[in-house]
């Protein structure tokens, strides 16, 4: 790790520790993380920063955690089974801080892309592709007037809906790493059209990652896809 990269851990784990503060005393911040509260209070009013190896623990170890249980609070299932995470893909401070944890725990290695499916996806994508350096691409269900060339995935769902994604074939190059990215993760079919169009433009898959998955079937559907890295922050039954 370089000292650029090792700076930027420490400044992630600072955010999340922020974040933590606004609902807990500084008692129960180190009841929490097991650091001393003088050390925290420092870290958050920005007077030092924690060591490498305290930063990784913050971002790899509670950070995690506490980021998921957020997220649970935050989301909101109907009657009928259906999710809103608005409070979620609408808080781009929030999915900022989840892209370093994301990183860490699913040890992925840093894409050229991050490809995502238009609109929810979208937030999410940009946080990934901000913290990699990476650029965003993300999948339409109609095509751009002014675009001639797209690659273009289909597939006929289950309930006999047919469901056509299209991405400019200048989105990806020949070999570039994609890490596939949503907010959301049910059946996986999303999931599977936005790989199949990463691997019909000869990429490499750095992963699939999503804030939310409701059930297994959706990541299992991903992981008989791609032998790369599937996740998710937070999983419903």
């Amino acid at each position: 790790m370089n000292r650029a990269e090792k700076a930027a851990l420490q400044l992630q784990a600072v955010s999340v520790l922020r974040m933590l503060k606004e609902t807990r005393t500084y008692d129960e911040l180190a009841e929490l993380t097991g650091l001393p509260a003088g050390d925290l209070n420092r870290y958050v009013n920005g007077h030092v920063l924690p060591g490498v190896e305290r930063a990784r623990e913050v971002v790899e170890g509670v950070g995690r955690d506490a980021l998921a249980d957020e997220l649970e609070a935050r989301v909101r299932f109907d009657d009928e089974g259906y999710v809103d995470n608005s409070g979620v893909v609408f808080d781009q401070s929030f999915l900022d801080l989840v892209a370093p944890v994301a990183a860490n725990a699913l040890d992925l290695e840093r894409p050229d892309v991050i490809l995502t499916a238009a609109t929810d996806g979208i937030t999410l994508g940009a946080a990934m592709a901000s913290y990699f350096g990476a650029r965003l691409a993300y999948a339409k269900k109609s095509k751009e007037t002014a675009v001639e060339d797209f690659i273009e995935s289909r597939q006929r769902l289950a309930s006999g809906i047919e469901l056509t994604y299209y991405l400019p074939a200048s989105a990806i190059d020949d070999g570039e790493r994609v890490l596939v990215v949503d907010d959301l993760i049910r059946s996986g079919e999303t999931q599977e059209l936005l790989l199949d169009i990463a691997l019909q433009a000869d990429a490499d898959i750095a992963g699939v990652f999503a804030l939310i998955a409701v059930g297994d079937e959706g990541t299992n559907r991903a992981r008989e896809l791609t032998d790369a890295p599937v996740g998710a922050l937070s999983s419903f039954d």
